[in-house]
């Protein structure tokens, strides 16, 4: 399994329409879906913070989830952009791969 680890700090008043877009049936998700490698999206929000979200984004492997940005750049690029007035800053966490569980 491959993720992609997202940190976002959402705009006052703008975490319902965040939520909405980024949530288990948003947009995001609704674009991820179009590439059959795509597996699951998690949003998960601060306890603490409350304006301070994470998603999970998992894939079945790195190839699938680079085929997916190769072909829906266009849609890619329109939804982030549209998503830009939601946020005062978004950090690429990480990359993260399931590690092998092969037995020696």
């Amino acid at each position: 399994m491959y993720l992609i680890v997202w940190e976002y700090h959402v705009k006052v008043d703008c975490t319902a329409d965040f939520e909405k877009i980024y949530g288990e049936s948003g947009d995001w998700v609704e674009l991820f879906q179009k590439e059959s490698g795509y597996a699951a999206t998690e949003l998960l929000r601060d306890e603490q913070d409350p304006r301070r979200y994470l998603t999970i984004d998992r894939w079945a492997s790195q190839e699938a989830y680079e085929q997916f940005l190769v072909q829906r750049q266009n849609e890619y690029e329109a939804l982030d952009a549209k998503c830009q007035a939601l946020t005062e800053n978004e950090s690429l966490l990480g990359k993260w791969q399931t590690p092998d569980h092969k037995t020696r």
